[in-house]
């Protein structure tokens, strides 16, 4: 789906499809799709792995290439081994520090395994199919509530309370655009697969066992 599917999904749920008297110009709404996909960004971020290098003699790297970035979730060092090796890390501003104990030498390579923003623009998408229509609800959500704001206490052709019917349908509407996020984040739940295994062991001393 590119951005003008997008934006034609948005005016179908806000019966704005005339196109001889929009209700939104298409900035609106591409401004307010933008809005939805940033939020699913950070919520349900594109999974990335990037290999930097490292300086000898320095823990850090910076991770100013890595646009978009949201979180890192992961770091591989040294790069190459199996199983792979995972280490401690800390991060502060766009500098990431190695927390191991030997200092790395020149040019090892070093892979951050990260989520950054997804991209929806003219030609290409990130955004999963079956998440096409979280972002659509988000943006009409948006829209309806950025057009509530602006026809409160203005004479509407549709009567007094439009902008009311407009305020609830776009509250609604953000309430299930929020649900959706948190019950697909990357926060929600255990992760089926892990990246790198606790540091200790769990104790399992205290867990009666059954037959």
């Amino acid at each position: 789906m590119d951005l003008a599917t997008m934006r034609a999904l948005v005016r179908r749920d806000l019966h704005d499809e005339d196109a001889s008297s929009y209700r939104w110009t298409d900035d609106e709404i591409d401004r307010h799709i933008a809005r939805a996909v940033r939020e699913l960004s950070l919520a349900v971020p594109l999974e990335s792995k990037a290999t930097l290098t490292t300086t000898e003699g320095s823990r850090d790297l910076s991770l100013a290439s890595l646009t978009g970035l949201v979180a890192v979730e992961a770091v591989e060092y040294p790069a190459g081994q199996y199983p792979p090796s995972y280490a401690p890390f800390s991060i502060w501003g766009d500098t990431l520090t190695l927390l191991v104990d030997a200092t790395p030498l020149a040019a090892q390579d070093v892979c951050v395994y990260h989520g950054k923003l997804h991209t929806l623009d003219a030609s290409t998408s990130t955004i999963p199919a079956a998440l096409e229509d979280v972002v659509a609800t988000g943006a009409a959500a948006y829209a309806a509530l950025e057009w509530a704001t602006f026809a409160t206490n203005r004479v509407n052709v549709g009567g007094p309370d439009v902008w009311r019917q407009y305020l609830v349908w776009g509250q609604e509407r953000l309430a299930a655009f929020a649900r959706e996020l948190a019950r697909r984040g990357r926060r929600a739940g255990v992760r089926v697969r892990r990246l790198y295994r606790p540091a200790a062991p769990a104790d399992l001393s205290s867990t009666p066992w059954e037959p």
